[in-house]
Order: C-alpha cells, then structure tokens, then sequence
C-alpha cells in the first residue's frame, strides 16, 4: 500500500472515543465483562504495537480479539494479510463496517483457546512468515499465550497484557516477579517488554496499567535438557513458594528428601535455597542430577 493509499485509508479508520461511542450506538453494542472487552480509543496505540510487532510485506498475522478493528486496521496497513479470530458474534456487523477498505483482512468466528492454531495458520498463510499480535482479553492472557507459543507457528509473539503479567514475563531469576510462567515463556522465546499502555487509552478503562510485549522464538532453547523432565522440576519448584526448594521438590514430586537434597548438593546448590533463585542453567542441571526420580 502506497503511502497517499495508507493516508486515506486511515482517514477512515476510527481515531477516537468519539468515534468509538457513535460506533457502538449505531449497532447497539453493549459491553461484555465476560469477555474482557476493553477497546482502544488512543489511536497512537494500535500505530506503536504495529509498527513494533515486525509485520511487513512478507507477514501474514494471527489476531486474537480484533475487537472494533483498532489494532486490525494498522496490521492491515503493513501486512500481506491479517486473520483475526474473534470469539463475540455481536462484533461482527461494527468489524464489517471499520474494516471494509480491508482487502487483506479475513475475519473468523471463534474461541482461540479451541482453535488448531497451527492447521489455521498453515491454510491462511502460505508463503507467508508468521506472526501473532493481539491485544488479549485480561481473562485468558496465560491460556492464550500458552496456545500461542505451543503451536510453534509464529516467528513473532506481540502482546498487549496487564503490566503485571508482563514484568512476570521478563522477569529476572531471584525477583519476585519470576516464577514457573517466566521460565516457560523464556525458555521457547526471548521476551521484551516495549511499553506501558495507560486505562485512559481504552473504553472502558480497565483498573490496571497494561503492557506491550514482544516474544520473539528461540530457535534452540536455552539450555541442553530433558524437556519433559525440565518442565516437571520447574513446575515443582514453584508449586510451594514458601517451601525451601528441596522440600518443594520432595513434596510435589514424591521423591524422598534425602534423595532430593543429594541433587541438590550434586548441582552446587544449598539445600536451603528456594526455586525463585534458580535460572534456566540450574534448572536444567537439576533435571538431570534427579534423573530416574522423575517418573
């Protein structure tokens, strides 16, 4: 799209609340607190999270929750196509209407937690590279990301997420913020947290601050280890915070203390250290010093 084409364009895209109310009076769209819905009216918003996701000509783009097309119309503008999977029929008419100058725009009716990502992504975008963004519904952001990142489809992972939920995702080893989810995203991509996106941005404001991060795929993981085996001692470690990490261990995994605490040792590690103080490395080094335990 040329850049007098892409001006044009966005003259008709919806450029603020009060675009957004005449929108939803038209159609008689009430909100959905289900559903999570919170829809951009700060058209600066949407502009950053495309312009940071890494579409471009060669892209085609899974959307999770398109809402009224905010975000739909500015993927369109830079990539080849856009498929957006919305799970609220009522949108469909307000999506019809926003996004109609949208040649490259194809919108699909359902439940992205019930959806065969890959089989979707392999029908809608040959020849394309792969890549997600979306702005998640607060009520599935762990699901959804987990869906994401399982069905190994996307070069790219932008999401805009509670600010909460995204310090977790970045977070460093020994913090607060790091748990179980952190090793999982870090382990399968390299998450950067791009910016904050402030309640006013959005109708209806949500009571928290919301983050854009971008997840881009390892192409090996970080460390050398038994996935299955990795996963499970990771799981376990943090499955009692409060716990010392050997009796977390023990614990959950029904192994016997000692045991536990002889891997432990094995991996230079003092018994009395809890899971949020292990990285990656010493994880790995542990699933493999627990072997056998791990039935």
């Amino acid at each position: 799209m040329g850049e007098n084409d892409r001006k044009n364009t966005r003259e008709r895209v919806i450029q603020g609340p009060g675009d957004v109310k005449a929108l939803l009076a038209r159609h008689g769209f009430r909100f959905s607190k289900s559903m999570g819905q919170n829809f951009l009216i700060d058209p600066s918003v949407p502009e950053r999270i495309a312009d940071s996701c890494g579409a471009g000509g060669d892209t085609g783009v899974l959307e999770v929750g398109p809402g009224i097309g905010a975000l739909t119309a500015r993927l369109a503008e830079r990539a080849a196509k856009v498929v957006s999977v919305e799970l609220d029929g009522r949108l469909m008419p307000l999506l019809d209407e926003t996004l109609s100058n949208y040649g490259n725009v194809e919108i699909v009716k359902g439940d992205i937690l019930a959806e065969d990502i890959p089989a979707l992504v392999r029908e809608k975008f040959v020849g394309l590279r792969p890549i997600a963004c979306a702005n998640l519904p607060y009520n599935i952001t762990t699901p959804a990301i987990t869906a994401l990142i399982e069905a190994d489809a996307f070069t790219d992972i932008t999401v805009m997420i509670q600010r909460e939920v995204a310090r977790r995702l970045c977070a460093d080893a020994g913090t607060p913020n790091y748990g179980a989810f952190t090793v999982y995203v870090n382990y399968y991509t390299e998450p950067e947290l791009l910016f904050d996106v402030f309640p006013e941005s959005f109708m209806p404001q949500p009571k928290v601050v919301s983050s854009v991060v971008r997840m881009r795929r390892r192409e090996h993981p970080p460390v050398d280890a038994d996935e299955k085996k990795f996963f499970k001692v990771v799981r376990a470690a943090f499955a009692q915070r409060r716990k010392t990490l050997v009796n977390s261990l023990s614990s959950s995994l029904g192994i016997a203390k000692d045991r536990v605490t002889a891997a432990v040792e094995e991996c230079g590690l003092d018994p009395l250290v809890r899971g949020e103080a292990l990285d990656m490395d010493a994880f790995a080094r542990l699933a493999e010093a627990l072997g056998d335990n791990l039935r």
